[in-house]
């Protein structure tokens, strides 16, 4: 039978905090989901939010956002008093990320000072101790250093992983404090999963290719990837120009020193892996066909336009990571202009691919080996798509959906996704609500505001939606 799922980033859900996060709001939208007969609940990366507030320049692999936590867990706890907890009511449809952190950071701390860990915490800890102290060291530093990049400390800071040059005694109670917020997000995250599993909702996360410069990963592992000696990076990722980018797009990431990674067994990515499998029930891997070929860019170029092909570590990669890692589950984003070992690749170890409509409607495809999309994050909304077709495209898309009865062409379109003869379909929120080009989640290439930043303020709309959308599963399964 197929599977129907939604792309619903957890930042986006509704909160009277003012992003969504783990509490009551997360619980119910898994009920009306499993109500509404969807099965898959795909999500954005939960690590801590880098450059720009994205997901996909996270500071670190490990770790997750302490934006997500829900306040009402610690008053339930008894570390927090419900007078002290103030509700702003006036909701906006974008998050204010600076003020939301500055909100619950003090809810956090008064949190923290009234918690003593028990035998669960000391588990935790230990459990997680090859990369949680790292990390708690790493953004107690950058905190230290008012958030700038650690590229840009004081070598002693800098090179602290290495030469462990003076004590950190002063900052125990802030290295302690970042631990603490480590536990309940993985505690409250592990609860939030489980119920979600008991309403047979699966869980599909997402990871980059690539991590950011400044993040604990390339601190702590700078041997990893390709670097200067001040820790400047070499080659930045991007991918060169194309149909969609004049420049290409350079996303500044540190390049990969494979070679490195190979002679010690991928062990930087084993972890990093391990660490994805453990939080989500599937992986989407972004840029899947960076394994294969991945575009090099000289760091001192100020755009993509620049840069060499270079081949990715491709089989040798994978068979580590399949002999290291029980019951890895990945999804491949196989989007764009790819070569055929791209592909190959993908189908070795049978990974399913990606079809995303906006893309591939004009297309033959083998629908044996993709997941079905209407769009990605990374897509305009099927609604500000549809606005830029020009006539004639749009007379093709009504000869091709001329069979359904919608009254909007965006409904037609999820329709004929449910329709298509793959085994999972997978639509983002904003597209079954009918949302334009104002609630579109990210613009590729762009930093800063509004991406990122979209959000439900309440349910009341999207329930509206998602029974129209509920109905449609149905009709599409008594056609199969």
């Amino acid at each position: 039978m197929k599977k129907t799922g939604i792309l619903f980033p957890i930042s986006a859900l509704p909160s009277v905090y003012g992003v969504g996060d783990f509490g009551q709001n997360a619980y119910q939208f898994i009920d009306k989901i499993a109500a509404a007969h969807l099965e898959i609940w795909q999500i954005l990366p939960l690590n801590p939010l880098g450059y720009g507030h994205s997901p996909y320049q996270p500071l670190s692999s490990h770790a997750g956002d302490e934006i997500y936590l829900d306040i009402e867990a610690f008053i339930e706890a008894g570390l927090l008093y419900p007078d002290e907890v103030h509700i702003d009511n006036q909701q906006s449809l974008y998050v204010d990320y600076a003020k939301v952190r500055k909100q619950k950071q003090a809810y956090y701390r008064l949190a923290f000072s009234r918690f003593h860990g028990d035998q669960q915490y000391q588990e935790f800890v230990e459990k997680n101790k090859s990369w949680l102290y790292s990390y708690a060291i790493f953004r107690v530093f950058k905190s230290h250093h008012h958030e700038r990049s650690w590229v840009e400390w004081p070598e002693e800071y800098k090179n602290y992983q290495h030469d462990q040059s003076f004590s950190l005694l002063p900052f125990t109670k802030d290295i302690d404090y970042q631990i603490f917020l480590q536990y309940f997000f993985f505690l409250e995250w592990q609860q939030l999963r489980d119920y979600a599993h008991q309403k047979n909702i699966e869980i599909i996360g997402d990871m980059p290719i690539y991590v950011g410069l400044d993040s604990a990963d390339v601190w702590q592992n700078r041997e990893c990837f390709l670097l200067e000696e001040d820790g400047t990076p070499s080659f930045v990722a991007g991918v060169p120009p194309d149909y969609f980018s004049k420049f290409g797009q350079r996303w500044g990431n540190p390049i990969y020193n494979w070679d490195y990674l190979k002679q010690h067994h991928y062990a930087f990515w084993v972890e990093r892996m391990k660490a994805s499998q453990q939080m989500y029930d599937r992986v989407r891997i972004d840029h899947f066909r960076g394994f294969d070929t991945y575009w090099k860019i000289p760091a001192s170029e100020p755009t993509a336009v620049i840069g060499e092909w270079v081949e990715g570590p491709s089989y040798d990669l994978f068979d580590t990571l399949y002999s290291s890692i029980d019951h890895l589950s990945i999804l491949a984003e196989d989007l764009g202009d790819l070569r055929d070992e791209v592909y190959q690749l993908r189908d070795y170890y049978h990974l399913k691919g990606m079809y995303v409509f906006q893309f591939h409607y004009a297309y033959d495809f083998d629908f044996s080996k993709v997941v079905v999309y209407s769009g990605t994050h990374d897509n305009d909304t099927l609604v500000g798509w549809l606005n830029t077709l020009d006539e004639d495209e749009y007379k093709k898309l009504e000869e091709l959906l001329q069979d359904y009865s919608q009254k909007h062409m965006y409904q037609k379109i999820l329709n004929y996704c449910l329709d298509l003869d793959a085994k999972e379909v997978i639509i983002p929120f904003w597209d079954l609500m009918g949302k334009d080009t104002s609630c579109r989640f990210n613009v590729p290439g762009k930093i800063g505001s509004p991406n990122w930043e979209y959000h439900l303020t309440d349910f009341q709309e999207f329930d509206v939606y998602l029974e129209q959308f509920s109905h449609m599963i149905k009709e599409s399964k008594r056609g199969d």
